[in-house]
């Protein structure tokens, strides 16, 4: 798809005023370039980028999404009266100096990008920006509140955001009587319970036209249009809102996704936006539809925790994607792009679902992948460019944060005063892969010890020293002293190190 302009005369050619550069994670007619775009004045420009189709290895899933989601909002806007160019070049700024060969030297007007790169690519080609509304806080409002913080506590800024946005308040208390339910909704996987059926999606020409040119065959998880953004929400409401928080926590061998969302690939490309998702959420909660219990842990996901990320992306600053504070060097594991390199049921199964649909929800990603890379001393940069490239939803605003700060504790405890590493306890309590597995979660030295429950006190032995500085971290580090076997595990270290680079354990 490549369309280009031909006004029929000088006159038709000189009324526009203005080239309207929308992004292919700012689709939405009502916000960033478009708000107060005049199809009388204004040209939309949406340019594909060959650099993102082979510049990096990104999942066909991922791809398919934005092309084929860009190329139908682009329909849309032409449907809705605007002249809308739609560009394969390159690069976004050669495309945009294509576009200028069609309607001359025109200003160029983008939303503040989402990327730190982009911003610097787009204004070093002259774009002028405009302020980015695709969240509910304003990156100088944010950078307000942490400069002002000694520690950056997500839930400190939640609650703020809960006043300032007044969402789940009874004038100055919060809704329920406490300002989150976090406790209650840790539920290991329920027994013998009926998941909800998933919505599918249905592919069209436009998506077939997506299909062909890349190659690739895609689940019927996502849609491409606002259209059915909608009606993913709406069946989000209708089945499995209420049911949401007991078991956000859990992963369940029975179903891939529980009940959550598969709403964020759309808010972070546009075609949903955070306060109609909050705003729907709560007037079923005001309906007596749904338990305060998921849906303040929900609103917390939007208003609280996918808002605080943004802001410290950008508040952190742009070199910070490239620390490594534990010098964790090892590269990559094999797991991570072959599913069948683990004998590991969890891994596994993460990774499959990740090699189907580009997708697993939370917990995969940090306790079981993420925390994986992280006792393994897998290199940050590399498991952040996996992460970054698999994800549908990974943009670079949201990875970076997750990973570099939350995910492999890179950042020495900046964003998160502890890290997140886990044994084979965990993985036992919160989901259902460790019964059947060739590992014993309850092991931590011999043949068939659970590699996470090895490495989580291995990766405390290597870094003893620097965590037992640390008032979260000091007392399992003191549990090493207690290990009678601490000899065998460390043996037993190795081997599993060596298995998982080799793509045997």
């Amino acid at each position: 798809m490549n369309t280009s302009v031909a006004p029929r005369s000088l006159d038709e050619l000189t009324k526009f005023k203005r080239l309207l550069l929308v992004p292919f994670d700012h689709l939405n007619a009502d916000r960033g370039v478009l708000k107060n775009a005049d199809p009388a004045t204004d040209i939309v420009l949406l340019v594909q980028s060959e650099r993102m189709i082979t510049g990096r290895s990104f999942h066909k899933e991922r791809l398919f999404f934005l092309i084929s989601s860009a190329r139908h909002f682009a329909m849309e806007l032409e449907k809705s009266g605007f002249t809308v160019l739609f560009i394969e070049a390159e690069t976004t700024t050669a495309g945009i100096a294509e576009a200028r060969e069609s309607v001359g030297e025109l200003p160029v007007v983008c939303a503040e990008p989402s990327s730190f790169m982009q911003r610097s690519q787009l204004a070093k080609f002259g774009v002028e920006f405009i302020e980015n509304d695709f969240f509910l806080t304003p990156r100088e409002l944010f950078a307000d509140w942490a400069g002002s913080q000694k520690t950056f506590v997500m839930e400190n800024f939640y609650r703020l955001q809960r006043k300032r946005l007044g969402l789940l308040m009874e004038g100055d208390k919060p809704s329920g009587g406490q300002w989150n339910f976090d406790h209650d909704n840790r539920l290991p996987p329920p027994k013998n319970y009926t998941w909800p059926e998933r919505l599918e999606h249905q592919r069209d020409e436009l998506d077939l036209e997506v299909i062909e040119e890349l190659g690739h065959e895609p689940s019927s998880t996502w849609a491409t249009t606002r259209a059915g953004a909608l009606k993913q929400l709406e069946h989000f409401l209708d089945n499995h809102l209420a049911g949401f928080g007991p078991y956000e926590d859990a992963v369940s061998k029975d179903d891939w996704s529980l009940h959550h969302s598969l709403l964020s690939p759309y808010l972070n490309n546009g075609l949903l936006h955070a306060s109609e998702v909050v705003a729907a959420v709560i007037d079923r909660y005001e309906q007596g539809l749904a338990p305060i219990g998921s849906v303040e842990a929900f609103v917390r996901q939007v208003i609280g925790w996918r808002e605080y990320i943004n802001g410290m992306y950008w508040f952190l600053g742009e070199d910070y994607r490239e620390l490594n504070g534990l010098q964790a060097t090892r590269k990559l594991l094999p797991l991570f792009t072959d599913s069948a390199k683990t004998q590991m049921a969890c891994v596994k199964s993460a990774v499959q679902d990740v090699e189907k649909r580009a997708w697993t929800h939370h917990i995969p990603r940090l306790m079981i992948l993420s925390n994986l890379a992280l006792v393994t001393g897998t290199n940050p940069q590399q498991f952040l460019e996996w992460m970054r490239t698999q994800f549908i939803d990974a943009t670079e605003w949201v990875m970076v944060p997750n990973i570099i700060g939350m995910g492999v504790h890179a950042d020495s405890g900046r964003l998160m005063t502890k890290p997140y590493a886990a044994g084979g306890a965990y993985i036992n309590r919160m989901t259902e892969h460790c019964k059947g597995c060739v590992y014993d979660p309850k092991k931590r030295a011999g043949e068939n010890a659970c590699p996470f429950t090895t490495l989580y006190w291995d990766f405390l032995d290597r870094h003893s020293e620097e965590f037992k500085k640390n008032h979260r971290m000091s007392q399992q580090v003191n549990g090493l002293t207690r290990l009678s076997d601490l000899p065998e595990l460390r043996d037993r270290a190795k081997q599993v190190l060596e298995g998982l680079s080799e793509g045997t354990v």
